[in-house]
């Protein structure tokens, strides 16, 4: 008997078997194990995916958000009293011709330095950045942060020798808006005695949380003028800090900064400062994806035992509706239908799982964290404060393929058993 494809009678069939009867049990506890176990598989790849991007994309928007893009600094040199320097001396020309360059969105002059800050009784070493009061507004993390504390607009107001410093620092000093942070730097006053530390008294007027630790843990934004003068570092610029409207292009566009910023200038960028761990999250991205589709694997390999078993009990049933008419094609739909119906159904129940725990990721996270005492997540270690999670449609779409295409396939040997059987060796012991 000739019927079209996937016929309705063929559905019918199929649903009974699905629901097998008490006497059955072993084969609808198989069929349970094997929808768990895909409801399970995909939506732990979905989980995983949706942390990975998130993770990955986070991480990097604090990188650009609060730090340069490029880098230009000056190759050693020897100076008229016969010392070595790498200082820029003509910072400002230079950093008008890189602004001109096309896809800059900024280019700064910096000072940097490393020194103690100490404040309430309290010490911790911290990295200065000299920088203009106009220029510390266009850094996004910084302008814009998470959280905030003070007035920003009184970074570098006249009268107010005041820094902008990260939650971090403010948190180790015990130290917040209004508050006096002493600066101390080994590099002070030169004197005939030799060179004497360098004290001075700063207000804060600004904390931020940019939300990445270490930068929140030791940044200390001071007024370039103020940190020219206090590193000794009159006239001259340590660096030139240029943001570009493409990061992910910035290897292409360093040779014109290069350029433009002219002879023994070196260009350090973001790449170059975080290239080896973006390139570790990708190999491991690579590594778990094939770990969580070996998972999904293992899940979908269970929807053979469980048609095996239904095979086998219904063998009777498949000796009667042969002999009745059906074809090898009507009964390999029939066991096929059975599987993919198993993977179809744990597919869903897993990118409905997946999908809500990357949706409403924070409040489960709080959870655990509370339950296990504040302890499931270290930022010192991990470099941000919280677990992230971003959900893609590649990504979902790639888990739901990988889910089906392996459910669909497997499914097929067992349902080819059940067809080639012949009706006389069904029915022989009936």
């Amino acid at each position: 008997m000739r019927t079209a494809p996937f016929a309705r009678f063929e559905w019918m069939i199929a649903w009974r078997y699905l629901r097998a009867k008490r006497a059955e049990g072993g084969v609808s506890v198989m069929t349970w194990i094997s929808l768990v176990g895909i409801t399970l598989a995909v939506f732990a790849l979905i989980a995983t995916l949706a942390v990975r991007t998130g993770f990955r994309e986070e991480f990097v928007d604090t990188i650009l958000g609060a730090n340069a893009h490029v880098s230009l600094y000056s190759a050693q040199y020897m100076t008229e009293s016969g010392a070595m320097s790498r200082d820029i001396v003509e910072f400002e020309e230079m950093t008008e011709r890189v602004a001109e360059v096309p896809g800059v969105i900024r280019a700064a002059p910096l000072i940097k330095g490393q020194v103690m800050a100490s404040a309430q009784g309290n010490t911790s070493g911290v990295e200065v950045f000299g920088i203009r009061p106009d220029d510390l507004m266009t850094i996004p993390r910084v302008a814009d942060p998470q959280e905030s504390w003070g007035d920003i607009d009184r970074f570098g107001a006249e009268g107010v020798p005041g820094i902008a410093i990260g939650s971090g620092v403010s948190r180790e000093l015990q130290a917040t808006v209004g508050d006096v942070v002493q600066l101390i730097s080994p590099n002070g006053v030169k004197t005939a005695f030799g060179t004497s530390p360098r004290v001075s008294n700063y207000e804060i007027v600004y904390v931020f949380t940019a939300g990445r630790y270490d930068i929140d843990r030791t940044r200390v934004y001071m007024p370039f003028t103020e940190a020219q003068t206090y590193f000794n570092q009159e006239g001259v610029a340590d660096e030139i800090e240029v943001m570009v409207e493409a990061p992910e292009r910035v290897d292409a566009l360093a040779p014109s900064l290069l350029s433009a910023a002219g002879d023994q200038i070196l260009a350090w960028t973001w790449r170059d400062a975080s290239g080896a761990f973006l390139r570790a999250l990708d190999i491991e991205d690579n590594v778990m994806f094939v770990i969580l589709s070996v998972l999904v694997l293992i899940a979908a390999m269970n929807i053979i035992s469980g048609l095996i078993m239904l095979v086998k009990n219904k063998g009777r049933d498949i000796g009667i509706l042969r002999t009745i008419g059906l074809t090898e094609g009507a009964i390999l739909r029939v066991f096929f239908i059975c599987g993919a119906m198993t993977g179809l159904i744990g597919t869903v129940l897993g990118v409905i799982l997946g999908c809500a725990f990357a949706i409403w990721i924070d409040p489960i996270f709080s959870a655990i964290n509370y339950f296990s005492g504040g302890q499931a997540w270290d930022p010192s270690i991990r470099g941000i404060y919280a677990l992230p999670a971003k959900l893609q449609l590649a990504d979902v779409l790639s888990a739901v393929a990988l889910s089906l295409g392996l459910s669909f396939i497997v499914t097929i040997f067992p349902a080819r058993r059940a067809a080639r059987m012949s009706p006389v060796e069904a029915l022989r012991y009936e």
